[in-house]
């Protein structure tokens, strides 16, 4: 029996075994990794707290692409959402906790032993994956656990997920500890909240930074905010769309960046005219983003990361109209404070900490704060990992950063691209190590279709079956995302 092992127990990892599982008409033995975050869940399903939303409405959150109502109709079974009507059901954005248990509820369908119906098994492993040893007598290899055990593996697959979150700034390679600097968001700090008098400061203005206020406004915590980032803007709120005309070209990717650029600002003004949200140029390019990307030269995309790519998150990354109000109105009393500026350096003060900000006009500043939460985001920079597997693995050679250091190079089907320029035969990835190839790559609408393109492919492959699942770059049903 052919043993495929996953490594990472996220949702890009429990929706790849889940579609193995489904999926594969001969006996299978997957092996699901997981560490650090409760299995499913991930870093953004793994929060208890039921004022964490999901970012996009029900009726999108489907895991299964050639089930676009999975997700309502697993809503309805439950008692807490099952005398909603439909229409008021779709546009809910659900606790994160809920989607989180929707997930572990599809892997829990495939754990049962091997029957006619199902001829793969899924074995869970709860341990850190920390190094990829390839066999010298066949085509397989062993994944080597932190407790030193190994899994013989004739396929692996990298479903990681977003690397840690980057430092406080400081140039020093030791990690800055101090019993009030919180270096991860999904850290404990609830039990080091200071007294209202002092400062928070949280590193970032992004989906972290408001899933921090969230939780501080409902803790009854009425302190100060204050929320620092290089461009100092908040995501925007989630609209209703409208009719508006299709505004692309019938190649879009032919337009380049500055050509791109040109189109969308032309359209931005005109929806401002109207009086419109000028997200929906945004939302309208997304079922060819990916390709666009890939069209770019090397050129243009370090152009858009330096100039563009702040902004185009901030647009395409929303919140629920509720939170987003919320937020603002904290802005408008003063109890949030958004400040632009690059964060250098965080120091201890005693029991409190410093803050050491550049300011847009190069002026330095002192924020004392009582806590400090990191909500900068992931590592932007992959050569420099510190990830104990991948920088076994970039010394091996097995893999090496794509060309914007942002992910790993993968290539068309999926397959892992070593030091020699040559696709692996064992070794797979998907999400958000493939960022830098496809810019578009971490949301559910993306992932959910990786999901099962990637555990085709991974099928064909262990069966010999002479069939072709080639990357496609963005899913078929891109369903009413952009409302």
């Amino acid at each position: 029996m052919k043993t495929v092992t996953i490594i990472g127990g996220g949702f890009s990892g429990t929706m790849a075994a889940v579609n193995l599982a489904r999926l594969s008409d001969e006996a299978l033995k997957i092996v699901l990794v997981n560490d650090r975050h409760p299995l499913g869940r991930g870093i953004a399903y793994s929060t208890t707290r039921s004022e964490h939303l999901l970012n996009v409405a029900a009726r999108n959150m489907s895991a299964v692409p050639d089930h676009p109502g999975h997700f309502l109709e697993w809503l309805h079974s439950r008692s807490d959402f099952s005398d909603l009507p439909e229409p008021q059901l779709r546009e809910m954005y659900v606790p994160r906790r809920v989607y989180g248990d929707y997930l572990r509820s599809l892997l829990q369908n495939y754990l049962a032993p091997i029957d006619s119906h199902h001829p793969a098994e899924i074995e869970i492993i709860e341990a850190e994956a920390v190094d990829i040893v390839p066999s010298s007598q066949d085509d397989s290899a062993d994944v080597v656990l932190d407790n030193g055990d190994k899994i013989a593996s004739d396929r692996i697959l990298l479903a990681t997920g977003n690397q840690p979150p980057a430092g406080p700034g400081r140039e020093e390679t030791e990690e800055f500890r101090h019993p009030q600097y919180c270096p991860d968001p999904w850290g404990n700090w609830r039990k080091r909240i200071p007294d209202s008098s002092e400062n928070i400061v949280i590193a970032g203005t992004g989906l972290s930074m408001v899933d921090s206020f969230l939780t501080l406004e409902e803790l009854g915590w009425r302190g100060q905010i204050i929320a620092i980032s290089r461009n100092g803007m908040i995501p925007q709120s989630h609209f209703r769309g409208i009719d508006y005309p299709d505004f692309l070209p019938e190649n879009p990717e032919s337009v380049g960046l500055a050509g791109m650029y040109s189109l969308l600002k032309t359209h931005c003004e005109q929806l401002t005219r109207l009086g419109e949200n000028p997200g929906l140029v945004v939302d309208r390019l997304r079922p060819f983003t990916q390709r666009i990307w890939q069209k770019f030269s090397i050129e243009e995309k370090q152009h858009f990361l330096k100039h563009y790519a702040a902004r185009w998150n901030v647009i395409r990354h929303r919140i629920a109209q509720p939170i987003h109000q919320r937020l603002t109105e904290a802005i408008t009393e003063g109890r949030v404070k958004v400040q632009r500026g690059s964060l250098k350096d965080v120091r201890g003060h005693g029991e409190s900490l410093e803050v050491v900000v550049k300011t847009p006009d190069g002026d330095q500043q002192i924020i004392p704060g009582g806590l400090v939460i990191n909500c900068t985001g992931p590592n932007a920079g992959f050569s420099h990992t510190k990830v104990k597997l991948f920088q076994n693995l970039l010394q091996r050679g097995l893999i090496i950063p794509d060309e914007l250091d942002m992910g790993i190079q993968v290539g068309p089907d999926f397959t892992v691209i070593d030091a020699n320029g040559v696709s692996s035969s064992k070794l797979y990835a998907m999400g958000a190590l493939m960022k830098g190839t496809l810019w578009e790559t971490i949301a559910v609408p993306e992932l959910r279709g990786q999901a099962m393109r990637v555990a085709e492919m991974m099928i064909a492959t262990s069966t010999d079956q002479d069939r072709d699942y080639r990357l496609s770059v963005e899913e078929e049903h891109v369903i009413e995302y952009y409302i």
